[in-house]
């Protein structure tokens, strides 16, 4: 598991389903399937340079204290480079 993983997840399946099965499977201990919106709302935002755009955690999740994350610390937290486009 890991980035490999990732990339076939990125290729082979749609973004949800890519994103639940890589939220799970990828990380230890797995990340809530919550968190998928999220993620998916920052893939966008990086792939249109808005690194620094801040995104609406779900209820019961934070980052560094707060309810918003950036997109670059969604991307890096949820290892979400595969999902990227080039």
């Amino acid at each position: 598991m890991g980035y490999m993983t990732a990339l076939s997840l990125a290729e082979e399946m749609d973004l949800d389903q890519g994103l639940r099965i890589h939220l799970q499977s990828n990380h230890y201990p797995p990340v809530p399937l919550t968190m998928v919106g999220p993620c998916k709302e920052a893939i966008a935002k990086a792939n249109s340079n808005e690194w620094e755009a801040s995104i609406k955690l779900p209820k019961g999740v934070s980052c560094k204290g707060s309810n918003f994350a950036s997109v670059l610390d969604i991307v890096n937290a949820h290892h979400l480079t595969a999902f990227l486009e080039n």
